[in-house]
C-alpha cells in the first residue's frame, strides 16, 4: 500500500524500528566471519563495486547479496527513466549543489540523523566532513549522469550507500551506546525515506524558492528517481517515495516540523558542512552562496540549522538585484545583470555562478578514493 497523508506518521513510526536486515546479516556475518578484515577492508571493498564486475573475486555471500539486490523497482518502467532522464537534462548542475548544500543542511535538522553523522564524524576523516560530503555530492552528480537509470551504474553507486548504512548500524550496535527505545534503529527506514524526501520534494520546494521554473512532468521526473533510489537503498515496497511528487510535498509538509529541530549536533554538523563550502569560494561569493541557501531553506529552517546570516541580507529574502554589494562582490559578482531594476530576484544568476564553483567540489569527490585515510574506524565519535 503507497503512502498517503493518512497513513505517513503511523507507518513513518513503524519505519523508525526497523533497519535492512538482508544488508545489515551480510554486513555482520562478513565483518565477525573475518571474510573481510573489518570493517575498512569492507569499505574499500565496497568502493570496487562496479555494474557487470566478476563477482567471482567476492566474498561468496556478497555476490549473492549483490544479485539480489540489483532487481529494479517493480513498478519501474521506461516512462520513468525518460521522465527523470528529462528532468536531469534541463537541472543537472543545479540540483545537484542545492542536493550537496540545501539537502545535506536539511538532514541535520533530524535530530536522530544529526547525532547519528555527528557519533559516525570518523567516518569523513577526523579534521572535517570532506570525505563525506563528497562522496555524498558524488551521489548527487552520479544520479545525472547519461545513462545511470540504463546501464546499472546508479544501482551500483546506491547500492553502496546501502552497505555503509548497514556498516553505520553495526557500528552503533556494537558500541552499547545507542538508545533503541528512544531513537530506533540506527539509519532506520524512517531515516532513510526522511532523507530521500530531503533530497527531492525540499529541493523541490528549494528551487522554487529560487525562481527556478520546473515543469509538472520535470518534477515528477525527479520524484521518480527518488523513488528508484530509495528502492536501492533497500526500502522495503511499502515505504517507497511515491512517484507523485504532490503526493510527497503533501506528506512531506504534514510531517516535516514534527521531524525537524535545532539540536547541537545539527549546528556543529552545519558549521562543518560552511567551513568545507568555503575553500571552494572567494570570500565574496561565499557569502552571496549562503545568501542564496538560506533563502532555498527559508529563515525558519536556517536558524534551526545555526546557517550564518550573510552580510548581503540578514534575512532569508529576495536580494534586490541592484544591491551594491551583489553587484560589488568579485569584481560584480553577477556582472551586468546586477544593474538590473531593484526588486528582481537575483538568486538565479548566484545560483548559476555556484553550480560553476560546484565542480570544484566534483573533482574533490572524484579524488576521493585515491587517500589512504581509514574510512571509517572501530569506534564512534568524532574527537569534540
Amino acid at each position: 500500500m503507497a503512502l498517503t497523508t493518512a497513513t505517513i506518521a503511523q507507518e513513518l513510526e513503524a519505519a523508525s524500528k526497523v533497519g535492512d536486515p538482508k544488508a545489515d546479516e551480510l554486513v555482520s556475518d562478513l565483518i565477525d566471519n573475518k571474510e573481510v578484515d573489518g570493517v575498512n577492508a569492507l569499505f574499500r571493498t565496497i568502493g570496487t563495486l562496479k555494474p557487470g564486475m566478476d563477482f567471482s573475486t567476492l566474498p561468496p555471500r556478497l555476490a549473492t547479496f549483490l544479485k539480489e539486490a540489483a532487481a529494479a523497482p517493480p513498478d519501474w518502467s521506461e516512462a520513468d527513466v525518460k521522465a527523470a532522464e528529462s528532468f536531469f537534462a534541463r537541472h543537472h548542475g543545479e540540483v545537484s549543489m542545492l542536493q550537496g548544500t540545501v539537502g545535506l543542511i536539511g538532514t541535520y535538522l533530524s535530530p536522530t540523523g544529526a547525532f547519528t553523522l555527528r557519533s559516525t564524524g570518523r567516518l569523513g576523516g577526523v579534521e572535517g566532513p570532506g570525505r563525506r560530503l563528497s562522496q555524498s555530492s558524488r551521489l548527487f552528480l552520479d544520479m545525472g549522469d547519461k545513462n545511470a537509470l540504463r546501464d546499472g551504474s546508479l544501482a551500483a553507486n546506491v547500492t553502496k550507500v546501502r552497505l555503509v548504512h548497514a556498516s553505520v548500524r553495526q557500528l552503533h550496535k556494537k558500541s552499547g551506546e545507542w538508545d533503541y527505545a528512544k531513537w530506533g534503529e540506527p539509519v532506520s527506514q524512517k531515516y532513510t525515506s526522511g532523507a530521500a524526501c530531503v533530497f527531492s520534494t525540499q529541493i523541490l520546494q528549494a528551487m522554487k524558492r529560487l525562481g527556478v521554473d520546473v515543469s509538472k512532468d520535470d518534477a515528477k521526473g525527479f520524484m521518480c528517481a527518488w523513488h528508484y533510489v530509495n528502492h536501492y537503498l533497500g526500502t522495503p515496497d511499502k515505504w517507497l517515495l511515491p512517484k507523485d511528487p504532490d503526493v510527497v510535498e503533501a506528506m512531506w509538509n504534514q510531517e516535516r516540523d514534527k521531524e525537524w529541530k535545532k539540536t547541537d549536533d545539527g549546528v556543529f554538523m552545519t558549521k562543518q558542512a560552511v567551513d568545507f563550502y568555503k575553500k571552494f569560494y572567494p570570500p565574496g561569493v561565499h557569502d552571496a552562496f549562503f545568501a542564496m541557501v538560506r533563502h532555498a531553506l527559508s529563515d525558519k529552517y536556517a536558524d534551526m540549522a545555526g546557517l550564518p546570516k550573510s552580510v548581503l541580507g540578514a534575512a532569508a529574502e529576495p536580494l534586490a538585484a541592484g544591491h551594491g554589494l551583489v553587484s560589488g562582490v568579485g569584481g560584480g559578482l553577477l556582472g551586468g545583470t546586477a544593474q538590473k531594476a531593484t526588486g528582481v530576484n537575483p538568486y538565479k544568476d548566484i545560483l548559476g555562478i555556484a553550480s560553476k564553483g560546484y565542480n570544484e567540489i566534483q573533482r574533490f569527490a572524484l579524488t576521493q578514493g585515491e587517500d589512504d585515510q581509514p574510512q571509517m574506524h572501530q569506534e564512534l565519535h568524532d574527537n569534540r
